[in-house]
């Protein structure tokens, strides 16, 4: 479990470091992004188990990243499970996050013990 890495895409620094400490606990490597393009750099130098899509950033918000993602060339990549992080779900629907390729989503303020318990569930599936 412990060598389980996880791309924390988030613009808000407090909120990056919570969930990374939180992660920390359960023993994934954490690597932290502040836009979506900084996703698709990191995921084209080194793989991920998962990626934690804050929905709402700069240069490129979480649904554009996530079709990128989605449509990458290198289909381990293409299909690492994308969990997004929103404050304004109410803005979209669960088919607006699936067209996208986005696996779950959980609202903001988060709740911790179901951002551990999403990110377990979904990296236990991609071994």
């Amino acid at each position: 479990m412990s060598d389980k890495k996880i791309l924390i895409a988030e613009d808000s620094s407090v909120i990056q470091n919570i969930t990374k400490k939180v992660l920390q606990f359960q023993n994934y490597k954490i690597v932290s992004v502040k836009n979506g393009k900084q996703v698709l750099d990191k995921l084209n130098k080194e793989p991920f188990d998962a990626i934690l899509l804050d929905i709402n950033m700069p240069i490129m918000d979480g649904m554009e990243c996530a079709k990128r993602v989605r449509s990458l060339g290198d289909p381990d990549k293409a299909n690492i499970p994308i969990v997004a992080i929103t404050g304004n779900a109410k803005n979209y629907s669960e088919d607006d996050f699936k067209a996208v390729g986005i696996d779950e989503y959980l609202p903001k303020p988060l709740n911790f013990d179901n951002l551990v318990d999403t990110v377990n569930k979904l990296t236990s599936r991609s071994n």
